[in-house]
């Protein structure tokens, strides 16, 4: 089936089976998000909510889209902005990767980047400060608020979610990264709808401030957060399970030499969290799980596939741990 655009192709994207050798009775079903036109699961959102924003009139060819974003779905605004002819401004910080800085600039899209960390450490509240002075100063701009608009959990709700109910005929896990909450508040009320027994178990990261935990530098972007998302109080999570970076950057590297996936950092944060969150379960039976990996590897060539930015980051989560230790 031939189409005009390729932007037109958004979901629909491979579910593959993989194996843990330490779980023999877990079957691990994953949907690959890289399959997608710009590369990550964020294209769900991004077509979604301009599609629809503008199908209402909320929004017009003269409006200026504004987003914080920290890498991917940046990418796809920019990339979906430039399709529905709109002017786009990506408000992004220091620990975006230098690959999808320049794909959203390559897109034709405004870049202002954020150099202050906020009180936790991270940039997400002073990205969003900088989202709110941009609104204010340019009149037809609309901020897309990926952490409110209840769009961008219907997108994962009527796309993502559909589909693996579509393709998974048991499901007792559902495993998902958290950061903005828009992924898993979608999927997780579609797979509730169809599957009740399912546990939707949330991933997130040390230092992430979603679920309550201490805030910690993080280096990784696309999963955790420096606020709770509002977006997340309609989602339905069993469970959360949280996992360090550096089991993070291992499970990258496991999924790319062991399993050929060259996948992103919440896709690692996501295996080490499922690793993690049977290490202590007895297991009865065969259990079915499914996942989501959001992008693929190529835009993390400056970190986390780079050997000396993973020394860095080693050497600071020693130190950091040391310092913990003469605390104590």
């Amino acid at each position: 089936m031939t189409t005009s655009s390729l932007y037109e192709k958004v979901g629909n994207t491979p579910l593959v089976s993989i194996r843990m050798e330490e779980f023999d009775q877990l079957n691990l079903f994953v949907k690959l998000e890289a399959y997608n036109p710009t590369g990550s699961v964020k294209d769900r959102a991004a077509a979604y909510m301009l599609r629809k924003l503008l199908a209402s009139g909320t929004i017009d060819k003269e409006t200026t889209i504004i987003e914080s974003t920290s890498g991917n779905f940046g990418v796809a605004l920019s990339a979906f902005c430039r399709y529905y002819g709109l002017k786009f401004i990506a408000v992004v910080d220091p620990n975006i990767t230098s690959m999808n800085q320049m794909l959203i600039e390559s897109n034709g899209a405004e870049v202002v980047k954020v150099t202050k960390p906020d009180k936790h450490g991270g940039y997400l509240l002073t990205r969003i400060e900088k989202v709110t002075e941009l609104k204010e100063a340019i009149a037809n701009s609309y901020w897309i608020n990926q952490y409110e608009n209840p769009l961008n959990a219907r997108a994962y709700y009527d796309s993502l979610g559909k589909e693996i109910c579509f393709q998974v005929e048991e499901i007792d896990y559902v495993f998902l990264g958290v950061s903005s909450g828009g992924t898993i508040t979608g999927v997780s009320k579609k797979i509730k709808e169809n599957f009740p027994d399912a546990k939707i178990v949330a991933v997130d990261v040390e230092g992430s401030r979603i679920f309550d935990q201490p805030a910690k530098k993080r280096f990784i972007p696309g999963i955790g957060s420096s606020m709770v998302p509002g977006i997340l109080q309609h989602a339905t999570i069993d469970e959360v399970v949280m996992v360090d970076e550096l089991s993070t950057i291992n499970a990258c590297y496991e999924l790319l030499e062991k399993h050929g996936f060259f996948v992103g950092g919440s896709s690692g944060s996501v295996l080490a969290g499922i690793r993690k969150f049977f290490s202590d379960r007895q297991m009865e039976g065969s259990v079915h799980a499914v996942s989501v990996f959001p992008d693929r590897g190529e835009r993390y060539f400056d970190t986390i596939y780079n050997k000396e930015w993973c020394d860095k980051v080693k050497r600071f989560k020693e130190e950091e741990r040391l310092s913990l230790t003469n605390v104590l």
